[in-house]
């Protein structure tokens, strides 16, 4: 089983999917900042100087791991930070899930679409949901490359 999971053929597929998500999550949001920073003023967990800065270093952040997992090119270092990032964007999400605050996530650029509070409370669910896959995603990339650099 384990060399199913640590496969080059599964491998190729976790990397391009990774790529692909955040390469279109972090293009969405750097269309509108204003937008992308809005929505990470509203979970109400970073300091309202700190706020522009994210908005505008986040998704580039994102960009450019995902192109370079889609690049191949330092593939450890960027499933880590995806890693690391995946875990803010859980953690976050679950704070406020834990407060009943309904946010919507930004994770794909500010929606403009009006719901219920119970809504987006159910939307942060989902959206934990797919981020904890994705970061199974990451962790496959990530034991795959501590493989290769120790034999």
């Amino acid at each position: 089983m384990t060399s199913k999971l640590l496969s080059p053929w599964l491998t190729i597929r976790v990397q391009f999917v990774l790529a692909a998500l955040f390469v279109v999550a972090g293009a969405a949001k750097i269309a509108d900042p204003p937008g992308f920073a809005h929505e990470i003023h509203n979970y109400r967990l970073v300091p309202g100087e700190a706020v522009n800065a994210l908005a505008l270093v986040l998704p580039w952040l994102e960009v450019v791991t995902g192109l370079a997992l889609f690049l191949g090119l330092a593939r450890r270092a960027a499933a880590t930070i995806q890693g690391v990032l995946l875990v803010v964007f859980i953690g976050a999400l679950s704070i406020n899930l834990a407060r009943r605050h309904p946010v919507d996530c930004g994770c794909f650029g500010a929606s403009n679409v009006a719901r219920t509070e119970a809504q987006r409370l159910r939307d942060m669910k989902l959206a934990i949901a797919r981020d904890v896959g994705m970061l199974l995603l990451v962790g496959q990339l990530l034991a795959v490359t501590s493989r290769d650099r120790t034999g």
